[in-house]
């Protein structure tokens, strides 16, 4: 299919004031070359470069910190886990200390004896003392403080 020159509408002239035409209309308006034209081009793509690198850059660092974060929320888990097996011949209360001893056979167990309450001579391993929040999470804390 081929079209006809007489099928083409008359190109459009610019109508309006010279200052805003989309070409230049008078013969001491800066010439635009091609070598220009693509310097331009590529100085913007340089900088769009820069900005992307800079905005992937600040988002890589937040994934990196939320992965610590989870990390960290993991390992919270897995101890509240550990803990939450341990041996105890009492009812566990949110908010009170408990103090952990690992017995002859490996297994952990939870007292309500501190070191302190045993003369610093607690008859078995003395692993750490922890307060049971109301989430059921475990805090260490200083057995002295208890």
């Amino acid at each position: 299919m081929t079209t006809d020159e007489s099928d083409r509408p008359p190109p459009v002239l610019h109508q309006g004031s010279d200052h805003s035409a989309p070409y230049p209309v008078s013969r001491l308006a800066p010439s635009f070359g091609l070598v220009e034209l693509a310097r331009e081009i590529e100085q913007a793509d340089q900088m769009v470069n820069h900005r992307v690198n800079a905005q992937l850059r600040v988002i890589s660092e937040q994934v990196k910190a939320l992965q610590a974060q989870a990390r960290e929320i993991l390992d919270q888990a897995r101890q509240d886990q550990r803990l939450n097996h341990a041996r105890c011949s009492f009812r566990r209360i949110p908010g009170h200390v408990y103090h952990l001893y690992q017995e002859l056979d490996g297994r952990a167990v939870f007292s309500m004896l501190s070191p302190a309450d045993w003369g610093n001579r607690p008859p078995k391993s003395f692993l750490g003392s922890y307060r049971l929040e109301n989430d059921m999470r475990w805090t260490p804390i200083d057995p002295d403080d208890a």
